[in-house]
């Protein structure tokens, strides 16, 4: 592919026992992404962003020929965020815009989205007039038109969940730029679920009067909805519906608890209105999802496997021929670790792999005529080899439950410098494959364990539930969990006990700052990265959309649990604090509250804030992951307790 990566391509001496790698490198967002072919695989397009502060451009390709000069696209004055192709002739465009410079509120952000249509024969762009739309469906058997979803206004006194909140349907005409209404919501079933050919099969709403979740099911005869199942909103199980039983109609394929710890993946009659066989359950972690047909366009809505996760994400495959070509895909790609096939041509016969894993930032192939191909790197400027290796380890918690966890190794020989990064969230799972953050302290020489401490999803409910249902353990149990994953380190020689730090954001910004006031210290210092700094103030964000096992969790999590505000007299570690200006999900507020009572106590602290930079990853431009990795690594080196970390 002809000149992709030049602009990256620094000379990279880097081995083991080198000094580290520039932390440009890291703060490089994804050079290539979203590799795709067309229907008929005659052509690839690809995201490309073309220097360090560049926006992301597409490139489309005639897949036989990679070398050749492509066809490229931006999205200016707007920034391209995605893309689908359509047909073999048009392509979808997904676009935002920074339109305004203060967020409005808990959870409104400063960007708005748009669509447009590429017209390949053309060569023109074709905007829609339409805001923050929702690609419900592509419809692949009408390549000129789409289903985009709107979310519907409710009354501000009505709490339900996010997820349930009502939505519209509408069918766009990419031609024309008019759209039609297919289904209005309501609060009793505000959320459907499409088929491959547009139909409206699975609906999922609201009962206020009982309290309930609601489930329907539409068969492709049916004039109707009908409802299947209820589930009480104080029910802390999950009832998931993945996909249709292609043999048996009325057979739906869900992932659910149904009365276990962990979740399984079942049968559902919609005609009994109750569970089948149990397909798949296993006893340590819970069904994470279900993979489906790598061609979708040929195979679609076909379940082929079910996906856990523990080291990494394993799959147990119904489809053998399915099993056998990633079985295949894993002895041909370098560093294989998570593979996936994220596009393939209607007729099977050409695809794009894609592979990502601790040595491995993200690489696509393409597979054609038999023979694999590499495209690309998300990160082209590292060396496979010199990335470092992730371990999955557990160890016992002070009260005996079992706490899995990753530890990202650097080079040459322990005892480490350690860094303790917590998960946010809290309620989340994660899997460490390529960690930015991780590798990046690693090359830089310290040792990371990520700890999946109680109340990380995925370990099944009593796990979870474990943070919160007797009282909100942040700050206590929680907290203990991180702790004694360090002394299991330093028992096992990893970690050396004068050298630790703790790094976080979000959550992991909490509990940073939970550590750095605990009176039993085994931290140096600790770097919070956009805190909740003030529980109260966090549950408060909550209120209007909390009800049930949802209102139990937030508020037993933020209510009960310690409040890092409260906690500021204890600080006795160095501490540096970095926020993003507009970080809509913990505003800027939780930060500036929480600087105030620090010069109240008189306490010694960094503060860095990131000029524009929201919660999340994908608003963290060059600039500010420049400024954060910078921030951090200075700090760790010069300012982390006496002689630095």
């Amino acid at each position: 592919m002809k000149n992709i990566i030049i602009i990256f391509l620094i000379l990279c001496s880097n081995i083991a026992g080198s000094k580290p790698y520039p932390l440009d490198y890291f703060a490089l967002r994804d050079v290539i992404s979203s590799v795709s072919l067309s229907p008929t695989g005659d052509q690839l397009a690809l995201m490309k962003i073309p220097s360090k502060e560049g926006n992301a451009i597409l490139e489309i390709y005639p897949s036989n020929d990679l070398s050749a000069d492509p066809f490229r696209v931006n999205a200016d004055p707007m920034e391209l965020v995605g893309y689908s192709w359509i047909s073999n002739d048009d392509i979808l465009l997904s676009m935002r815009q920074k339109v305004r410079d203060k967020i409005k509120g808990w959870n409104r952000g400063v960007y708005e989205g748009k669509l447009a249509k590429l017209d390949l024969k053309t060569k023109k762009i074709k905007p829609f007039k339409e805001v923050n739309a929702r690609i419900a469906n592509l419809l692949p058997d009408k390549p000129n038109k789409v289903i985009l979803s709107f979310q519907e206004p409710i009354d501000p006194k009505i709490k339900i969940p996010y997820a349930f909140r009502p939505s519209s349907y509408h069918e766009l005409d990419l031609r024309k730029g008019t759209k039609k209404l297919l289904i209005r919501g309501n609060i009793k079933m505000g959320s459907i679920g499409f088929d491959a050919k547009g139909n409206p099969r699975i609906g999922f709403g609201y009962d206020i009067k009982s309290g309930e979740y609601l489930y329907y099911y539409r068969g492709i005869k049916d004039k109707k909805w009908k409802e299947i199942h209820r589930m009480s909103e104080d029910s802390f199980e999950s009832f998931n519906v993945n996909g249709i039983d292609n043999q048996k109609p009325d057979i739906l394929i869900v992932t659910a608890h149904n009365g276990n710890d962990k979740m399984g993946l079942w049968e559902f009659n919609t005609r009994s209105k109750t569970f089948g066989e149990k397909i798949y359950q296993r006893s340590d972690v819970d069904v994470a999802g279900v993979r489906y047909h790598s061609n979708n366009l040929g195979h679609p809505d076909t379940i082929v496997g079910i996906r856990y996760m523990t080291d990494k994400a394993h799959y147990e495959y119904f489809d053998g021929n399915e099993a056998q070509l990633y079985q295949q895909l894993e002895k041909s790609v370098p560093f294989a670790h998570n593979i996936s096939i994220s596009s393939r041509s209607k007729d099977g016969k050409q695809m794009v792999v894609y592979n990502s894993g601790p040595q491995d930032p993200g690489t696509y192939y393409l597979l054609l005529d038999g023979k694999l191909k590499e495209i690309g790197s998300k990160q082209p400027s590292f060396k496979k080899e010199t990335l470092a290796d992730v371990k999955y380890i557990k160890y016992k918690s002070r009260d005996g439950k079992t706490i899995p966890a990753y530890i990202t190794i650097p080079k040459g020989e322990g005892p480490f410098p350690t860094v303790v990064m917590p998960h946010g969230g809290p309620y989340v799972q994660e899997v460490v494959g390529y960690d930015e953050w991780g590798q990046m302290l690693a090359n830089n020489g310290y040792l990371v364990l990520q700890p999946q401490y109680r109340g990380s999803r995925g370990y099944g409910l009593d796990f979870y539930k474990s943070a919160f249902i007797n009282g909100g353990q942040g700050g206590h149990a929680m907290q203990d969990d991180k702790d004694d994953g360090v002394k299991y380190l330093i028992k096992k020689g990893y970690t050396d006990p004068d050298r630790v730090a703790m790094y976080g954001w979000s959550y992991g910004g909490y509990a940073a700052l939970i550590a750095a006031s605990r009176e039993t210290q085994l931290y140096q210092c600790v770097i919070a990265g956009a805190a909740v700094t003030d529980t109260m103030l966090q549950v408060n964000y909550y209120r209007d959309r909390s009800r049930g096992a949802s209102k139990i969790e937030q508020e037993k999590t933020w209510m009960e649990s310690i409040s890092p505000i409260e906690e500021v007299a204890k600080i006795n570690v160095p501490l540096l604090l970095i926020h993003g200006s507009v970080d809509q999900r913990v505003p800027p507020e939780h930060a500036k509250r929480y600087l105030k009572a620090l010069d109240e106590h008189n306490k010694k602290y960094q503060y860095v804030e990131l000029d524009g930079a929201d919660h999340f990853s994908n608003t963290l431009f060059f600039n500010h992951q420049k400024k954060l990795y910078e921030s951090i690594i200075d700090y760790f080196a010069n300012d982390c307790g006496p002689g630095g970390l």
